[in-house]
């Protein structure tokens, strides 16, 4: 699904305990299934895919002037999205006429906070993981508002591992996406719009972020709904 990983799992990866029984990896589990909140989402966080899903039609209401947003935008996803990583995305007769995928690098809180400056935001990161925000875009064209068309139950595949934050330098990490072995997505949190210590510093403005939080931090540009390859269901 998403290279990133692939990536992690080559660092985390060792030698199987003597007596262990091997796990196969379609039945990895999500790292984190019950997080203290909701899911915290980012919309329009990477500039090229501002710009890409306000012409695709889908983005209720904006125009082309208002493509990168002066704010971040932070909608939540619900804990029943959580999924497995490798698992089949749950399609429903009714919510499955434009479904798409969002590769997406995620923050685990490891220290709680409440007013948490920029400055000091990493001291409350654990780590890092993968996450695919599925998305129903007719659902969130329809309703103007997009908790409806992403919290649908297992649209949130997660994990499946967990990288300290010593481990990655968040200021360039590439984020990757296959559809079917084609790459469509492949970009660096350098074009993030809004950086992960101003993400907390804002969420955490209003609600205390607790141990075990995730912060999924916006999808870069190749998403379905902005590319030429996509088509219902795609």
């Amino acid at each position: 699904m998403v290279s990133l990983i692939a990536e992690i799992g080559r660092q985390k990866r060792s030698a199987p305990l003597e007596g262990s029984t091997a796990i196969a990896i379609d039945d990895l589990l999500p790292p984190i299934t019950n997080p203290p909140h909701n899911v915290f989402c980012v919309g329009k966080n990477y500039h090229a895919h501002a710009h890409e899903f306000t012409k695709s039609g889908f983005d209720a209401g904006a125009t082309a002037a208002e493509a990168i947003p002066e704010h971040p935008i932070i909608f939540t996803k619900p804990s029943s999205s959580l999924a497995r990583p490798f698992g089949d995305i749950p399609l429903w007769p009714g919510l499955d006429e434009a479904v798409d995928y969002e590769a997406e690098l995620a923050v685990v809180i490891g220290k709680a906070g409440r007013f948490i400056t920029a400055e000091r935001a990493l001291d409350h990161v654990f780590g890092y993981t993968v996450f695919n925000d599925v998305t129903a875009r007719d659902l969130q064209k329809k309703h103007k508002q997009w908790f409806l068309g992403k919290g649908i139950d297992g649209f949130g595949p997660i994990g499946p591992w967990i990288v300290t934050k010593d481990e990655l330098d968040i200021a360039n990490v590439e984020i990757t996406c296959t559809v079917n072995g084609e790459e469509r997505q492949k970009t660096s949190t350098k074009d993030l719009i809004f950086d992960i210590p101003t993400l907390i510093e804002v969420i955490s403005r209003s609600v205390t972020l607790l141990p075990g939080d995730i912060i999924a931090t916006g999808t870069p540009a190749g998403v379905g709904s902005g590319s030429a390859l996509s088509h219902p269901g795609s």
